[in-house]
């Protein structure tokens, strides 16, 4: 089972972060903030009201992503 292990804020809308398979990605998730749970994410000072479950990111609101859907969204992480 696919699981988010740490998340990192890049900027704007941009998180990294890290799969318990090893892997590290960045998401911009801007395009998919809409609707009316993940809309109210755009306003910047609530986008960054996120942490840890015990699978995935969730934000103060209780809107949350798979991590599936994380992973499959990601841009691998070049150091």
């Amino acid at each position: 089972m696919l699981k988010v292990k740490d998340v990192d804020y890049c900027g704007g809308y941009v998180l990294e972060l890290l799969f318990n398979n090893g892997v590290r990605k960045t998401v911009d998730l801007l395009p998919f903030l809409e609707g009316e749970i993940f809309g109210e994410l755009r306003d910047l000072d609530k986008f960054i009201q996120f942490g840890l479950t015990r699978i995935t990111i969730e934000w103060a609101n209780g809107a949350d992503l798979a991590p599936e859907f994380l992973y499959e969204i990601g841009q691998p992480v070049s150091c």
